[in-house]
């Protein structure tokens, strides 16, 4: 089988790990990279040769990729407030979208993509990678063979020191900076995700509370939520950019736990804790440097014509809209594009 051919749009940081990862697959190539800063986009192709030292091609306009017949997939990494207009003009091109985390920042806009892929036919999937990982694999026979019993909490951090820039993506509102959908959505999904593995589907919260610090610009600083759900079981986590955390997962349940001691959206080793045996420590190292995983996912789903991932559906996505929607209503931010 030829190898898959993506197109990335938003040369910045993470779409670098993201080439970084395709060219170190075997079944799947960079084909052609769009930006709408020319000179940095070129400086991102000369830096991403392939096994045989060819760059990508780069494109001028978003034009170029969308008419390009041997793309196949193309993968969005601009600003979270961009996201809804690349991802809109390539589903109405029929060209399969793989967007970083979140979807876009609102779940009115992520109603309308996931309306317009169904109805166009069109792949679509957010690239929430930790949901991907192989350490999450063992982890999800652990609670599906209720190793802990019924879950009862969810506790999590996600905490680094970003300095203050107005015009930066974490702190400025025209880009829908802010924690909650930089760094809570980690918290969010992953809150979704074990609901779903210990117990076959996961409600709506029956209540969510949410404070929070707003910085200068107005966008969420530092953001403390409660999600209760029905029977009991809620879910805390803090997340911030001002500040440091142990940025762990801790899944507690009603004979034992388990423990993401520290960097739980990109873990390779998780901990098992039960009363009175010792505790169980197992390892699951990435291949490249853990992107391969949803890459992989994005690719099988996109060959065999699916319209969202059956792993990472577009009702999860939704799901964290929704939550996060509300947790910045309580905390008070509003972006001026909404």
């Amino acid at each position: 089988m030829k190898r898959f051919a993506w197109a990335v749009v938003g040369p910045g940081g993470i779409a670098r790990k993201f080439a970084e990862t395709v060219g170190g697959l075997a079944d799947s190539r960079l084909h052609r990279v769009y930006g709408r800063d020319a000179a940095r986009t070129d400086a991102f192709v000369a830096a991403c040769p392939d096994a045989n030292g060819m760059p990508p091609r780069a494109a001028r306009s978003l034009v170029e990729i969308l008419e390009d017949p041997l793309i196949e997939g193309i993968y969005v990494a601009t600003p979270h407030a961009q996201h809804g207009e690349f991802v809109r003009r390539c589903l109405e091109a029929g060209k399969p979208v793989l967007c970083e985390k979140p979807l876009v920042p609102s779940l009115a806009q992520g109603m309308s993509l996931v309306e317009l892929a169904s109805r166009r036919n069109v792949f679509l999937m957010e690239a929430l990678w930790t949901r991907f990982l192989p350490i999450y694999e063992t982890i999800a026979t652990w609670l599906r063979n209720d190793a802990i019993g019924p879950v009862r909490a969810i506790r999590s951090t996600f905490c680094f020191r970003a300095p203050f820039d107005p015009a930066g993506r974490h702190y400025n509102p025209a880009l829908a900076g802010g924690a909650v959908l930089d760094l809570g959505v980690y918290c969010i999904a992953m809150t979704h995700w074990v609901i779903q593995q210990a117990t076959g589907s996961c409600p709506e919260p029956s209540s969510i509370h949410s404070i929070g610090t707003l910085a200068d610009t107005g966008v969420d600083q530092r953001v403390s939520a409660t999600l209760a759900f029905p029977g009991g079981l809620s879910s805390r986590f803090v997340c911030g950019l001002d500040g440091s955390a142990r940025n762990s997962m801790t899944i507690l349940g009603e004979r034992g736990c388990i423990k993401l001691p520290s960097g739980f959206w990109g873990a390779t080793e998780a901990r098992l804790h039960r009363r009175g045996e010792p505790a169980l420590h197992e390892q699951a190292p990435f291949r490249i440097n853990g992107f391969e995983y949803e890459i992989e996912e994005a690719q099988r789903c996109i060959r065999a014509g699916l319209v969202e991932s059956p792993r990472m559906t577009h009702t999860d996505s939704l799901a964290a809209l929704r939550w996060m929607d509300e947790i910045r209503r309580q905390v008070g931010v509003r972006y001026p594009f909404e």
